[in-house]
């Protein structure tokens, strides 16, 4: 069995609103495949498989993980450096999930591409802003920038 993986991961929204049914469904899915299959490694932390519990402070991303039942790690990230593309992300996901009810194929399309170019950039900037803290695999820090993405989806207009 992998020990430098995720077993368990819980979003904390505290006083926000729920997210909108399309960032609940990307959630979902977002949490469903990080368990499935996913690489995180806490260097210098007890080995896993950890719990993380995701949510924020204030400005702040916060990781709370556990391994066995005992504290593992906590640390926090600031938003800062990730609430621009997060905004250009929902704002492109707004239009894209607009298309699909009428838009011609190929507009979907063009949208669908900037929408994956924004969160594949997400996905670098917090695979950066990790580094030290968390060892993470690019497809962990796309599923991770998503569920970013969730608990900053009440900072959008």
């Amino acid at each position: 069995m992998m020990t430098d993986r995720l077993a368990h991961i819980e979003l904390d929204l505290g006083e926000a609103p729920p997210p909108s049914p399309e960032m609940q469904q990307e959630q979902q899915v977002a949490i469903f495949d990080l368990i499935e299959e996913n690489s995180f490694a806490l260097p210098g932390a007890p080995s896993g498989p950890y719990m993380l519990t995701l949510g924020r402070s204030g400005s702040r991303l916060s990781f709370d993980l556990s391994a066995s039942g005992s504290p593992a790690a906590q640390f926090d990230l600031s938003l800062g450096p990730l609430r621009q593309i997060v905004k250009d992300y929902g704002q492109i996901c707004a239009s894209y999930y607009e298309a699909v009810k009428t838009a011609r194929a190929s507009e979907i399309e063009t949208l669908d591409d900037a929408r994956r170019g924004i969160h594949r950039e997400g996905a670098r900037e917090l695979k950066e802003r990790l580094e030290g803290k968390a060892e993470v695999d690019p497809e962990t820090a796309r599923r991770l920038f998503t569920l970013v993405c969730v608990l900053l989806s009440e900072d959008r207009p």
